[in-house]
């Protein structure tokens, strides 16, 4: 079954502070955005800035240039998940398996020009594979539906994979993703943006969670 993940992305403790604060009532599932200012064009808070409630399974986007400089800071921090992009320069095997090693489960995004083929070997050993459809760095990003052609190819690699989206997500297009086959919808503007989160987070889920039609 899909889930709705709120995604957190903002650039500094106090706005991080409010936004949690917004998404505690109904979040079960976080995505935190993570950002060094050079792999995405934007800063984010620090990964020491950063904390959820314990109840929670956060997941950590790393837009970072160079993972082995944070992947201790993260580990630190125990979330759930840890997502890097494989478009870096650094060879991510051993950080993914650094992860895995002490119960963290190791994660990578592909931007829309990457085949997932060109990756096979990191997707044979991911925990999650994720969609990336969204403007790095920044909310408002659009989904590219044709961007879900890559759930085939990544299961051809690796049947069992939770896939994730992060890109565009809205009321209008969580069907069709879920259907799609995306385990997990990365949601930003839509909710954070939203006059009132919480109706829209239970719209959200009551969308994915509908049968089709035929």
């Amino acid at each position: 079954m899909a889930v709705i993940a709120p995604a957190v992305l903002v650039e500094n403790a106090a706005a991080y502070k409010e936004r949690m604060e917004k998404i505690q009532g109904f979040a079960e599932r976080v995505h935190i955005d993570i950002s060094d200012g050079e792999f995405a064009p934007t800063f984010t808070i620090a990964p020491n800035e950063a904390w959820w409630p314990a109840n929670w399974h956060a997941d950590i986007h790393a837009m970072v240039a160079r993972p082995s400089e944070y992947i201790d800071q993260f580990i630190a921090l125990k979330p759930n998940l840890v997502i890097f992009h494989v478009e870096v320069e650094e060879d991510l095997l051993p950080i993914m398996k650094k992860l895995q090693s002490v119960g963290i489960k190791a994660g990578i995004a592909l931007m829309r020009p990457t085949v997932p083929s060109v990756v096979g070997g990191l997707i044979e050993i991911a925990d999650h594979v994720m969609i990336f459809s969204g403007d790095l760095g920044h909310y408002g990003g659009l989904a590219s539906l044709m961007q879900l052609e890559k759930v085939r190819l990544i299961r051809a690699i690796k049947p069992g994979v939770e896939i994730g989206w992060d890109g565009g997500v809205n009321v209008d297009n969580a069907f069709t993703l879920s259907q799609g086959g995306i385990d997990v919808l990365n949601v930003g503007s839509t909710i954070a943006k939203s006059a009132d989160p919480v109706a829209t987070y239970k719209t959200l889920v009551d969308e994915i969670n509908k049968h089709g039609v035929i």
